[in-house]
């Protein structure tokens, strides 16, 4: 069993994070996919066998209505009602296309997709999910999914038709569906206090022995381990060091 651990972006330099950790979750693809040069420029400036993975371009999950869209500066493709939610439309399709490009130029293992929480289990996202997901192509790429509010029965049943990902915290759920290549997919926002969450937490020494438990005991060939909590440099090192003692 393999074990891969880094932060959901950078939170210090690239090359002191690619000297300290093994891979990375490349945030900036989901605002704005860069330019091929630039996103290969970092593939070349990481050691040989450092993994990337990327979050997929908003246009895919969030709708023009969401906040999100406010750090985005560049040229619109087609109508802005057409984006998010897993639509059937060009618009996603296209936004989909740019996030397997951003994952070629970094020869990235997988990508995010996460949906925000206004992504509701209803039977019209659902139509969504299922035509977006026998659809689009992979490239060989495996797909981790990041759903919010939606049950355990139903995470699990999209994921385990579309040979998906689910993505979990693991302080939350278990992982609910492994991909056929048995990879696990983790991301640690922080503490959960009534509803929401805390992104000034920071894990404790016991909380960290915790997560090293609970990981040793899931049967997977390989397993990503993301911190997105304020302290993710501090916690992602502690638990690196945990690991490998």
């Amino acid at each position: 069993m393999k074990v891969l651990v880094g932060c959901c972006g950078f939170p210090i330099g690239m090359k002191k994070y690619f000297q300290t950790f093994q891979a990375v979750e490349i945030q900036k693809t989901f605002y704005q996919v860069p330019e091929e040069k630039t996103l290969r420029k970092w593939k070349e400036l990481a050691p040989k066998n450092f993994i990337f993975t990327l979050k997929c371009f908003q246009g895919v999950t969030h709708t023009f209505k969401s906040p999100t869209w406010k750090r985005f500066k560049g040229e619109i493709f087609g109508k802005k009602e057409n984006y998010g939610s897993l639509k059937a439309s060009k618009e996603v399709f296209h936004s989909w296309k740019k996030s397997l490009e951003a994952a070629k130029a970094l020869d990235a293992k997988v990508i995010l997709i996460q949906l925000p929480a206004s992504f509701k289990e209803n039977e019209e996202n659902l139509k969504n999910a299922e035509k977006f997901f026998s659809k689009i192509r992979r490239n060989g790429i495996s797909i981790a999914l990041e759903l919010r509010g939606w049950s355990k029965e139903g995470f699990k049943a999209i994921c385990k038709k579309f040979d998906l990902i689910a993505c979990v915290d693991p302080f939350i759920s278990e992982p609910l569906w492994l991909s056929k290549k048995r990879i696990a997919y983790f991301r640690l926002h922080g503490k959960y206090e009534k509803g929401r969450i805390n992104y000034k937490h920071k894990y404790s020494k016991k909380e960290l022995k915790e997560l090293k438990n609970k990981i040793e005991e899931i049967k997977a060939k390989e397993i990503y381990v993301f911190f997105n909590n304020v302290f993710m440099r501090e916690n992602a090192e502690q638990f690196l060091k945990l690991i490998k003692s």
